[in-house]
């Protein structure tokens, strides 16, 4: 008996044959084929996981964006929009050839020659990122971009990359190459609240996106990578270098020839900062502010109807620029206005130099001292006491609290009217009367008339020794301007959405009669007088009653123009944000030329009467002779070319400080003749801030 042998020699077929071995090339084939097999296996796996949670591509025609605010001048003229803007679509037929091409340099040279992804792209920039050790170049292809601002969130992780490829090759399959650049370039996030190249295009250079020049295709298209990086409102430098990079690249694939190249180099790009114009962004930012407050967060968009007049807000950045083009060798570097009518409309409003360069409102948020442009509420507090613009006052050496003030030209004129030395800005009256009328009734003078910045009762306040924004002072003076009553500054008339509903409203002024005759007759006679024959001259405006006063700290840090006529005024201030001295510059000088320079332009667009005397005068009362003969010889404060600085100012604490006679005093002051200020009482210990 035999047992089997399990060698059963060569392989044999049932014909009894040796069966053939497979080839090198079969079995490359045969494995392949069972890999294949297997990576579709895992390629449909993988899909399914990924696609499972993909998101509803049938939004893709909806926009989800935050609300829009449209800013509105006072006769519906386009201010400003802010927020999320949109603009219709553009017909890509519509645009110059250069535009799409500037994008798909820069972002996607292959763009019409893949299936949605890159493969060569997406290789070279993953061997840049390691060699770089970090990200430095993205792979993703238009398309791609184009899903993940379709339909995606910004989450940078496995997930989402491989949901962006599935959607970039259905993209692909949906849609036409020209089909799918129209969408992204109406679609994609430009900076500044643009999207969509026809919105960037109106954003950035104010004009439609059909016609833009090569340069400024170049800048938008560069814009993509980064826009607050490569913004040519914040990064003008970055965003130019930018935008030479996109040139290059369309030369090298062919979109420009070198000669356009160097064409759109020599050629400036004019940037708008922002929609339209320049016009009004710090107003725009104060008012934007306020909407919150008012109507809470914006959930719908919404039209602000503004108090703002854009051709007044022209004339005063006009004259603003002039005069600190003019003056920037004296170290005038920064400027702010603000123009009231009488009933506290803001009307025209300048931040600063430059928006561009700087966002900070100084005309809002600045608090600078106020000069000799606070002496009219010490003024206004004396004329309600009893004092006229006749009451004789000493203009001699003087000290209250151990406190020496001193005049500007560092002479003392002796005996003269109140109106004179209103007129000539007289340091030693202005703080002897503060101290004899009460330094309280001074700040509750000032807050009557809308000064909200604290302020301090030490001595040096009769003098401006108080920090205050030019909005304040603005506010202040209109109601020298406007009859006697007090006004609350306010931009904003009303609030509605772009259907006509209205969300908000203003309301009438509250503010009521703040000064009654004849303390305001007497208030304007002599601020007219600062004009006509004072410190205030050079703000003189021929054929029109203004009144006005200068304001000027003794180290010519800040340097004011305050000045109105019938209902309208305008506060100028000019300085340096480090505080630093600017070249002897004074309030008539600077301020009062900024002031003059919008006013001669403004006014005859504005119905404007003479300043209006208020409310009715005490009856029998006889108004004293006019301004002119009030006046008499008055000597120019800025004659003297050496002023000298007064010394650091003494801060009372708590106990009120007794008015200290002149030592020596060459004469006694003479109470004032005819209507004396009322006895006063012991007055209470003031406090350190009002």
């Amino acid at each position: 008996m035999f047992m089997a042998r399990n060698d059963r020699g060569p392989d044999r077929n049932e014909q009894g044959g040796a069966r053939p071995r497979r080839t090198v090339f079969g079995r490359l084939f045969y494995w392949g084929a069972v890999l294949a097999v297997w990576g579709l296996i895992f390629a449909v796996v993988f899909l399914a996981v990924f696609a499972r949670d993909l998101p509803d591509t049938s939004s893709l025609y909806e926009v989800d964006r935050q609300p829009s605010i449209t800013y509105l001048d006072r006769s519906g003229a386009l201010i400003a929009v802010r927020g999320t803007q949109m603009a219709p679509p553009v017909d890509l037929d519509a645009l110059p050839d250069y535009v799409p091409a500037a994008f798909v340099a820069i972002e996607d040279r292959r763009f019409y020659h893949h299936p949605g992804f890159d493969p060569i792209g997406m290789s070279r920039a993953m061997a840049s990122n390691l060699r770089a050790g970090r990200v430095v170049q993205g792979g993703s292809t238009i398309t791609q971009q184009l899903a993940k601002n379709l339909f995606l969130t910004p989450d940078q992780n496995m997930k989402r990359k491989v949901q962006e490829l599935i959607l970039a090759v259905w993209l692909e399959m949906k849609f036409s190459k020209k089909e799918i650049l129209a969408l992204y370039l109406n679609r994609v996030y430009f900076g500044a609240g643009a999207y969509g190249i026809e919105s960037a295009s109106q954003r950035y250079f104010d004009k439609s996106a059909d016609k833009l020049t090569v340069g400024e295709a170049a800048l938008l298209a560069g814009l993509l990578k980064a826009p607050s990086r490569y913004s040519p409102v914040s990064e003008s430098e970055r965003a130019a270098t930018r935008a030479n990079v996109v040139l290059n690249e369309m030369v090298e694939v062919g979109a420009i020839t070198p000669a356009q190249r160097e064409a759109a180099v020599a050629e400036p790009v004019r940037v708008s900062k922002t929609l339209a114009s320049q016009h009004a962004q710090y107003f725009i930012d104060w008012l934007d502010k306020q909407i919150r407050t008012l109507v809470g967060e914006p959930t719908e968009d919404m039209v602000v109807e503004t108090t703002l007049d854009l051709t007044l807000q022209t004339d005063a950045e006009r004259a603003v620029r002039r005069i600190l083009d003019r003056d920037k060798g004296k170290g005038v570097e920064q400027a702010a206005l603000v123009a009231l009518d009488g009933d506290g409309r803001v009307r025209a409003m300048i931040g600063g130099a430059s928006y561009g360069d700087s966002q900070f409102n100084r005309a809002v948020d600045a608090r600078r001292q106020a000069g000799s442009a606070w002496k009219p509420f010490v003024y206004l507090a004396a004329v309600e006491a009893g004092y006229t613009p006749q009451t004789p006052v000493v203009d001699q050496p003087v000290t209250i609290g151990g406190w020496s003030p001193r005049n500007y030209s560092g002479n003392f004129s002796g005996q003269m009217t109140l109106a004179q030395a209103v007129a000539q800005s007289t340091n030693t009256v202005a703080a002897y009367v503060a101290d004899q009328v009460g330094r309280d009734s001074v700040a509750r003078a000032a807050r009557r008339l809308g000064i909200s910045s604290e302020i301090g009762l030490q001595p040096s306040m009769a003098l401006g020794a108080v920090e205050v924004s030019p909005l304040e002072m603005a506010q202040a003076y209109d109601a020298f301007a406007n009859g006697g009553r007090r006004v609350d500054a306010y931009g904003i008339s009303r609030i509605r959405t772009p259907s006509g509903r209205v969300i908000y409203t203003h309301g009438p002024s509250e503010g009521g009669q703040a000064i009654n005759n004849p303390p305001l007759y007497y208030m304007n006679q002599m601020l007219r007088g600062v004009v006509t024959s004072g410190s205030g001259r050079s703000a003189a405006i021929g054929g029109r009653d203004i009144a006005g006063k200068t304001g000027t700290t003794s180290d010519y840090k800040d340097a004011w123009f305050v000045g109105y006529t019938g209902g309208f005024v305008a506060a100028v201030w000019v300085g340096k944000d480090d505080n630093k001295p600017m070249a002897r510059v004074t309030g008539g000088a600077a301020p009062a030329a900024i002031w003059r320079g919008f006013m001669e332009a403004a006014l005859p667009k504005l119905a404007v009467q003479a300043i209006p005397n208020g409310p009715p005068l005490p009856e029998g009362w006889i108004p004293p002779d006019p301004v002119g003969d009030l006046m008499g010889q008055v000597e120019d404060p800025y004659a003297t070319a050496t002023p000298y600085d007064a010394p650091p100012p003494v801060i009372i604490d708590g106990q009120a400080q007794q008015p200290v006679q002149p030592q020596p005093a060459p004469a006694a002051r003479p109470a004032p003749p005819q209507t004396p200020p009322a006895p006063q009482q012991e007055r209470r210990p003031d406090a350190l801030f009002f």
